[in-house]
């Protein structure tokens, strides 16, 4: 009987950091502001995007917000209605 040996190389996996470097999409300042004051308002879209930016903030990391941030974008992108 015969064993054959096998040469195992275990690593230990890096996150990948999403929050630091070059700007992935280009937002213009008009769309900023328009987002920063739907967020602020008053109504119910304002308090719906409140809560769930706190409940983001409060269950993930930072680089899970960033993550989260760009497939949330690129989804919108990718499915911008005709």
């Amino acid at each position: 009987m015969r064993l054959q040996l096998q040469r195992v190389t275990v690593m230990a996996v890096q996150p990948i950091d999403v929050t630091g470097g070059e700007s992935v999409y280009c937002f213009n300042k008009l769309q900023l502001t328009s987002a920063f004051e739907l967020a602020e308002s008053e109504g119910e879209s304002g308090e719906k995007i409140r809560a769930a930016i706190k409940t983001l903030e409060e269950s993930l990391t930072r680089n899970e917000q960033a993550a989260t941030a760009f497939v949330m974008i690129d989804r919108l992108v990718k499915t911008k209605p005709e």
